[in-house]
């Protein structure tokens, strides 16, 4: 006797209320009491790095306002996909000019090169506006 029923027009099978994905169970949600935020990774006590499966990243520039923050992480998500094309196609050339815009999205963030704890706010606000500017100017061409 098998309990799995024919297959369902949203591509899976159902069992009781569950329902079964061709190759393996549904994944449980992550429940949270009412109420409560997510917190984002665990930072350092200084705050300077994240620390994700127990490997420090340097965090973004906490002074970021947040609207430049989303712009500069868009940014970063669509050169990290155009990296993944480039790779795909076997095109050095555009897998270089991706890097090099992940590159720059990750320095304007504070993620790389100097790090921000060490620039005053006029350095620190010159390297997110420079950055913004020069990966606006990409994303034109």
């Amino acid at each position: 006797m098998s309990l799995l029923l024919p297959r369902r027009a949203g591509g899976g099978r159902r069992l009781g209320d569950q329902l079964l994905g061709s190759r393996r169970w549904p994944r449980s949600p992550r429940i949270m009491p009412v109420g409560t935020q997510r917190q984002g990774p665990e930072k350092t006590a200084d705050g300077h790095f994240v620390v994700i499966d127990g490997r420090r990243w340097r965090a973004t520039d906490p002074s970021l306002p947040e609207s430049t923050a989303a712009r500069l992480r868009r940014h970063l998500m669509a050169a990290r996909r155009a990296v993944r094309a480039a790779l795909a196609a076997g095109d050095s050339e555009a897998e270089r000019e991706a890097r090099s815009r992940v590159h720059a999205a990750k320095t304007a963030l504070g993620e790389r090169g100097t790090p921000w704890w060490e620039q005053s706010a006029r350095e620190r606000r010159e390297r997110w506006e420079r950055g913004l500017a020069d990966l606006d100017a990409r994303s034109e061409r």
